[in-house]
């Protein structure tokens, strides 16, 4: 059974369906992709099988997220419903407004590269006001991304083999401090924090500062 605040407030009519340890994250996981049972378990470091099946319960009940088949069409994925998409732009607020608590590093906490999907483009979109038309790789471990900058606002996945302007190697700590702003693209070079191949120039316009 849901908890209730017993609150006529919007926040807090809010928190009742989202607010409970957990469910942020599984949007948050939802965002970047639909996912499996499996794959949400995998996402999620540190949660509890029934805990999660738990969540997804709630979760579906209130009309955030669904169950549907997958491409394969017998297996049974989650998604957000039209409704759980627009909790993007207060997830995103969330991610900006992290930045200082993001500063000190991961300190022994677990990351998933895929992460940045979402963490990035949030960081960039309200502080780079001019956006090339241009396409830069980001490896930080694992499977390459791209980082496209689009009039309509940047985008971060899996490199799709399109041509990249320039590729980006760094820590994802020095990632997010770029797209925060919180670190320069010319500090981050002189301290050998990031490492570019291709054109620079490209890089420092996504990243301005």
């Amino acid at each position: 059974m849901m908890r209730s605040y017993g609150q006529y407030c919007g926040l807090a009519r809010s928190l009742d369906v989202v607010g409970d340890r957990w469910n942020l994250l599984i949007v948050r996981q939802l965002l970047i992709a639909p996912a499996r049972y499996r794959g949400l378990i995998d996402g999620l470091p540190g949660i509890a099988t029934n805990l999660l099946a738990d969540r997804l319960r709630v979760l579906e009940a209130s009309g955030v997220v669904e169950r549907r088949l997958a491409d394969e069409g017998s297996v049974v994925e989650y998604a957000l419903t039209s409704w759980g998409t627009e909790l993007r732009q207060p997830i995103e607020s969330l991610i900006r407004w992290s930045t200082p608590l993001m500063v000190g590093g991961p300190d022994g906490d677990s990351f998933h590269p895929e992460w940045l999907t979402l963490a990035v483009p949030a960081l960039l979109d309200t502080r780079v006001k001019v956006r090339p038309a241009a396409t830069v790789g980001l490896e930080v471990g694992g499977p390459p991304f791209q980082l496209r900058a689009t009039s309509s606002g940047f985008e971060v996945g899996p490199h799709d083999g399109r041509d990249l302007d320039a590729t980006v190697r760094a820590d994802p700590t020095y990632v997010l401090g770029l797209a925060a702003g919180a670190l320069t693209l010319s500090d981050a070079r002189a301290l050998g924090l990031v490492e570019i191949d291709g054109e620079e120039s490209v890089v420092r316009t996504v990243f301005a500062a």
